[in-house]
């Protein structure tokens, strides 16, 4: 492995017009998280020197999203990806090292597959350029490599290409990998006499051959390369994302019922012997220790689940909900911010937000925690072994001591004692006869106005 310092130019300054939409086209997401920081992550764990995203419409937008962990440069008229790169240049002044040239729409490409073109980059033949290839089913109107083992002989844009280069199957994912003061120098030399009347980034490798030096292609999967340009591709990509992480999730010991019908987000954590039933969403932030079953149709984000605990059917975990070992969260149970300690159980119809639930407490059918009050939050707690009675309101903040009882249908405004009884409702009134009377008399009205 390479020890040079790295930096990593990111190509995002298309507009994207065929996504047809307000957002940039790199952050639309894959699997809860934008293109573009599925891809920054797997640079950064190459600990890159200096990372620098092209932009050209929609910079507010990206600047707003990179937060300043990107250096940005402009291209302002777009004349192709050569002059994509070269405004790179000024960004990565002073920097030697190699360069990995991306794309923001390319989002899947894998921290072992770039390692495996800097690798090559130094190998002891030492190319001028290592270019990224892949072999797709259909090569469609993808520029072709025509190669000779590793050692390129020619790049070739597809619109550019004779008969026999478009017979080609090995075909130019876009991304390579070069030393900086190889990449400009070439791009100089770069010019636009070709259909397009574009800068192309693959014509430096044609430079580095007139000029007798060697540049090598890496070969990858389809599926690490896949661009999106439209909304059809963008839910093609998320449909092979999910379907890899299902495959992965079986392999590490989870049951899907319906794999299909399972979507996981990008940083889904699951342990050993999880069972999870069809039709259940995952979204950001969520980690599923051993031994835990998640029944049908359950919306789960945000969540830690503890070890052998159940969930649904038909649950919602919002965010900041933390289940403890065996805690059961069941059917049409809403949480928010809600802790609920060991053996805790919230069984049906129930909401707790803005809530810490003690150790095996029980949280009867129809509960809620009245957590706002049309301006800010405030916390419920229930105490190690509280029982709250069906159709209680907590109206917090409030406080139900360990060990206490409230009784079903009570509004409970006030704290309770520990192994307390806690009443909150009107007296039960009774008076025999009046529903009947009540029928006879209604009846006879309605009778009377016929």
């Amino acid at each position: 492995m390479t020890t040079s310092p790295i930096a990593a130019i990111i190509l995002a300054a298309g507009k994207g017009t065929r996504m047809k939409s307000d957002l940039h086209k790199v952050l639309h997401p894959i699997a809860g998280q934008p293109m573009l920081m599925h891809l920054l992550a797997s640079v950064d764990a190459l600990a890159p020197a200096k990372k620098v995203v092209v932009v050209g419409s929609g910079r507010d937008q990206l600047e707003a999203a990179l937060g300043g962990t990107a250096d940005l440069a402009v291209q302002e008229p777009q004349l192709g990806t050569g002059h994509a790169v070269q405004q790179a240049e000024g960004a990565l002044a002073g920097f030697d090292g190699d360069v990995l040239i991306l794309y923001g729409d390319v989002p899947l490409v894998r921290t072992e597959t770039m390692q495996r073109m800097l690798d090559r980059l130094h190998a002891p033949d030492a190319p001028a350029i290592v270019v990224l290839g892949f072999e797709p089913d259909d090569t469609l109107r993808y520029g072709r490599v025509i190669a000779e083992g590793d050692r390129i002989v020619k790049m070739v844009e597809h619109k550019d290409a004779t008969d026999a280069e478009r017979a080609v199957q090995l075909c130019n994912s876009g991304l390579m990998a070069a030393r900086s003061a190889d990449l400009f120098a070439l791009l100089a030399r770069v010019g636009n006499a070709n259909a397009a009347g574009e800068y192309y980034l693959v014509d430096i490798v044609n430079i580095a051959n007139d000029d007798g030096r060697m540049s090598a292609v890496v070969t990858t999967d389809p599926f690490e390369v896949a661009g999106v340009n439209s909304r059809a591709e963008l839910a093609a990509l998320e449909g092979a994302w999910q379907a890899r992480r299902r495959a992965e999730a079986m392999a590490d010991g989870v049951t899907l019922i319906a794999p299909e019908t399972v979507w996981f987000a990008f940083d889904t954590q699951l342990g050993r012997d999880v069972t999870i039933e069809p039709n259940v969403f995952f979204g950001p932030g969520v980690s599923v220790a051993d031994k835990v079953t998640i029944r049908a149709n359950c919306h789960i984000e945000g969540t830690v689940i503890g070890t052998a605990c159940e969930v649904g059917p038909f649950a919602r975990l919002r965010p900041g909900t933390v289940l403890g070992e065996k805690a059961k969260i069941g059917n049409f149970v809403e949480t928010k911010k809600a802790v609920l300690g060991a053996g805790a159980k919230a069984n049906h119809l129930t909401y707790l937000g803005d809530a810490e639930v003690g150790a095996k407490a029980n949280v009867g059918a129809g509960t809620i925690t009245c957590n706002y009050d049309g301006f800010f939050k405030y916390k419920t707690v229930i105490g190690d072994g509280a029982f709250i009675g069906s159709n209680s309101a907590l109206v917090a903040p409030v406080m139900i001591g360990a060990g206490a009882i409230v009784g079903a249908g009570s509004v409970v405004t006030a704290d309770v004692e520990t192994d307390a009884l806690a009443l909150a409702r009107g007296t039960q009134a009774a008076k025999p006869g009046w529903a009947k009377r009540f029928r006879e008399l209604m009846t006879a009205k309605k009778a009377s106005q016929k």
